[in-house]
């Protein structure tokens, strides 16, 4: 069985300090434009933001995408124009089905700073209705397991017409999201099931642009094939016909993990 690890280095990605607002960019966007680094499969955005009390951004507009949070730290306030307001915390998800389009913004929330993931994904098919969706995952539930927090809309044990609930959020893309807190000398096993993936380790002993450090994990795709990673870094995964990925925990600090299945 074939496995290919190409590491993307937390060094190497697109990274901006508006001030307001300090963001790294995995794929392009904005003003960072990288041909090599465009999407993998339906996966289109990953940022990672650290966004400033008393700002954000303000109200856009979005069609034609799956756009996903993943709070880190700190609180972020969400308004759309579907009439949803809410204030998400650590260890929440919020997932919106932009379909023909809807209007959103996403602001710090309270006294400190919010860190949080953004996540755009292509969905399979256009002009759906708008929806939107949140979930909750506490560190408990997390720690050293793989839990499946976003997954595809016909998947098994996925409540796709609930806006709040158990399980994983409903997306549109043929992509499954795991999270983990692995802790120090832990390992996980996890299958996946497309021809491609992607693992992030989020970077939470702060912002930094050099070289990465804190937590460390290794990365096996196969005999032979591994890869160390820290905070900030990640990897496109590549399969022949899906198989068995592990993360081992190598250092002496708990890594946040996120791991994309795609198809």
């Amino acid at each position: 069985m074939g496995v290919k690890i190409v590491p993307r280095l937390s060094q190497d990605r697109g990274n901006a300090n508006h001030n307001w607002l300090k963001t790294f960019h995995t794929f392009s966007f904005a003003s960072y434009q990288d041909p090599q680094h465009e999407q993998f499969g339906s996966l289109r955005v990953i940022n990672e933001d650290r966004v400033l009390p008393d700002t954000g951004f303000g109200t856009h507009s979005h069609r034609e995408f799956e756009i996903f949070s993943y709070v880190v730290s700190g609180q972020l306030e969400h308004k759309d124009s579907m009439g949803n307001i809410e204030v998400l915390k650590r260890g929440d998800l919020q997932l919106t089905s932009a379909g023909t389009g809807i209007s959103h913004s996403e602001k710090t929330y309270g006294s400190k700073p919010v860190h949080f993931l953004q996540i755009w994904s292509l969905p399979s098919v256009q002009r759906l209705q708008p929806k939107y969706f949140t979930r909750h995952f506490t560190d408990e539930e997390k720690r050293d397991t793989f839990v499946r927090i976003v997954a595809p809309v016909d998947a098994e044990e996925v409540l796709k017409d609930s806006r709040e609930g158990a399980g994983p959020a409903p997306v549109q893309s043929p992509l499954t999201l795991y999270a983990t807190l692995l802790s120090d000398g832990k390992s996980l096993t996890q299958s996946i099931k497309g021809s491609k993936g992607y693992i992030h380790v989020v970077q939470t002993s702060g912002y930094n642009t050099k070289a990465a450090t804190g937590a460390a994990i290794k990365v096996t795709g196969a005999p032979s094939v591994e890869m160390e990673l820290r905070e900030g870094d990640g990897a496109y995964l590549f399969f022949e016909q899906g198989g068995d990925l592990t993360v081992e925990n190598i250092g002496d600090k708990t890594a946040e993990v996120l791991l994309f299945d795609i198809e």
